[in-house]
């Protein structure tokens, strides 16, 4: 089923990126996110036909018996292309239990879907996956409190001696959870403005990232709470997995993404989106540690498999030489979007850059042909 898809038009899109990748006229507007899937946000449709009421009125058939029993009658996942020109919000996501309990009590509350207020924009988590098909970069996850520490005082700023000193000497997650607090505080908005001033004025590598930050952002709180994070590049095929509570910021590049059919945000700064600091602080993991790669598996001459800690979905790329096919497996709900040169699906459907398809259940093992890079999203109990 060939798939009519929307781009979302983000302010931190790329105006040209896209169009670039896929071979279409630019528009003059930031083009952020291509969606590919059943969230009622942006449905993916099929003739005009929600893909999300095409499984409602046949869940075994585009389902498979087994991802409907597990995750119910709708799509577990949803599949992205993003194009990053811009910081993206410095943001956590919750867990099953939280994103439940959040929709709950602001649906009671009245808060429209639409709401500008509205941070829990449905009752699942958002667990994710991006896979860099250019050079990507981001902030990910707390790094260890003594290499922050460090960090920080290489600014040399005098002001912030009482965080050095806390992420020195605390138990590392409570020296996390208090200095980013206070970093988040606008009782630190001058010293937030000294550390931005500094971080310009600074020749050191290490800080670079963090100093492009400062004039992509210049006075927003997440510049100064931004420098606790990882900073992780993924060169093209490599991938992050991003679970709940992690915080995280992507800052640039181009890369495919999947996760949990959700749009649940929880943002901190870094964007002109609602901001929910108290409600971010209390789903926040502040264990310390490296980002999560996910290492892509060779299943074939060109295909690769990435397998993250997320039954919901997983994702492969089909590097396609033109001299054969891959078999794609029957019996899942699987969408294929080429991203580069020609994806042909069985005999009679091609799908060129940006163009995209979805493989319901219901139809056998399917060959996929041509000259190009293609990726397939699938749940990831089944892979």
């Amino acid at each position: 089923m060939r798939l009519a898809t929307t781009i979302r038009p983000y302010a931190w899109g790329s105006v040209t990126a896209l169009p670039e990748l896929f071979g279409t006229e630019p528009t003059g507007q930031p083009q952020a996110e291509l969606w590919m899937g059943a969230h009622p946000g942006s449905p993916s449709t099929v003739g005009g036909v929600p893909l999300g009421e095409l499984i409602a009125a046949d869940p075994a058939g585009t389902l498979g018996e087994a991802s409907a029993a597990r995750f119910g009658p709708a799509l577990p996942y949803l599949l992205k292309v993003l194009a990053v020109a811009r910081p993206l919000s410095l943001q956590v996501h919750p867990t099953t239990e939280q994103a439940r309990a959040g929709f709950a009590d602001e649906t009671a509350r009245g808060i429209a879907l639409d709401d500008f207020a509205r941070t829990y924009k449905d009752a699942s988590h958002k667990p994710e996956m991006v896979c860099a098909v250019t050079p990507f970069h981001g902030l990910c996850g707390f790094r260890s409190p003594a290499a922050t520490a460090g960090l920080l005082d290489r600014l040399g700023v005098p002001g912030l001696r009482p965080w050095i000193d806390t992420l020195m000497t605390g138990p590392p997650e409570e020296a996390l959870r208090g200095v980013f607090a206070e970093m988040l505080d606008d009782a630190s908005l001058a010293l937030r403005a000294e550390v931005e001033r500094a971080l310009l004025d600074a020749d050191d590598a290490d800080l670079a990232v963090y100093a492009d930050l400062a004039r992509a952002c210049p006075g927003d709180r997440g510049v100064v709470a931004g420098l606790l994070l990882n900073h992780v590049s993924l060169r093209p095929g490599e991938a992050l997995y991003l679970g709940a509570g992690v915080p995280h910021a992507y800052l640039g590049g181009v890369g495919v993404e999947i996760m949990a059919n959700s749009d649940n945000v929880l943002r901190c700064g870094l964007t002109t989106k609602h901001v929910d600091v108290p409600e971010l602080m209390r789903v926040v993991d502040f264990t310390p540690g490296e980002p999560h790669l996910v290492r892509p598996e060779p299943v074939g001459r060109g295909a690769h498999h990435y397998r993250p800690p997320a039954p919901e979905f997983a994702l492969s790329r089909h590097d396609l030489d033109g001299e054969g096919a891959h078999e794609l497996p029957g019996g899942l709900p699987q969408i294929v979007v080429c991203i580069e040169g020609e994806a042909v699906l069985g005999d009679a459907l091609t799908l060129r850059p940006g163009e995209s398809a979805f493989i319901p259940a219901s139809v056998p093992s399917t060959p996929l042909g041509g000259k190009g890079t293609a990726y397939r999203a699938l749940p990831g109990a089944a892979a």
